[in-house]
């Protein structure tokens, strides 16, 4: 293997992470209250909107690379078990689609935000349907998907890695909004239910 195709995966893997990292700063309540802030209203209204957009485009140069760098094979499932995980990929698709109805498809997007700017003070803590199995279901059905490609490179290796480590992490710093949000209601819920994986007692914390 060359100089460039050993690189190539470090690369990628930094660059997801240097996106999550930027991601998760702008998804905190600090950042938010400061653009707010300079901003005003339309600040208020569109933020979640805006956050969306320069998240997917954002994250376009990182599947570029991704793309473009020297990559090699490192493994390809036979059938018929590729096809069995091409299922889990249906699977968690239909999960994804699902836990973004549940949690309310035009807020997750943020139209209602930006439509309706009174709607952002009636969040609401989501802890039924898909919710109530674990604490961030479209972060486990995300998982499942890209975990249950039946095809692996090096490039694809390292960005399902650097997108593993991001959503755990941003989950953590999530969790820390959440708790700020719903106090002791979101306490009670983190005790009683898995973070990522159904049924793993780990997964869920005690109360604080």
């Amino acid at each position: 293997m060359s100089g460039r195709e050993w690189l190539a995966p470090w690369l990628i893997l930094a660059a997801m992470l240097v996106y999550g990292v930027a991601h998760s700063l702008l998804a905190s309540h600090a950042v938010k209250r400061q653009v707010q802030a300079w901003l005003g209203g339309w600040a208020v209204r569109s933020y979640r909107l805006v956050y969306n957009i320069l998240a997917f485009v954002a994250l376009l140069p990182v599947l570029a690379l991704a793309a473009w760098l020297p990559d090699g094979a490192l493994y390809a499932v036979p059938f018929p078990w590729a096809a069995a995980l091409l299922a889990l990929q249906m699977l968690a698709l239909l999960a994804l689609g699902i836990g973004v109805l549940q949690t309310g498809a035009w807020s997750f997007l943020g139209l209602a935000q930006f439509f309706n700017p009174e709607s952002q003070a009636a969040d609401r803590l989501v802890t039924h349907g898909l919710y109530r199995w674990v604490r961030h279901p479209l972060y486990s059905a995300g998982l499942l998907f890209i975990w249950c490609s039946p095809v692996m490179t090096r490039n694809t290796l390292a960005l399902y890695l650097g997108v593993t480590i991001y959503l755990v992490i941003g989950a953590w710093f999530e969790e820390k909004k959440l708790l700020a949000d719903f106090g002791e209601a979101y306490a009670l819920y983190r005790a009683r239910t898995p973070m990522l994986i159904p049924g793993l007692s780990w997964g869920s914390r005690g109360k604080g």
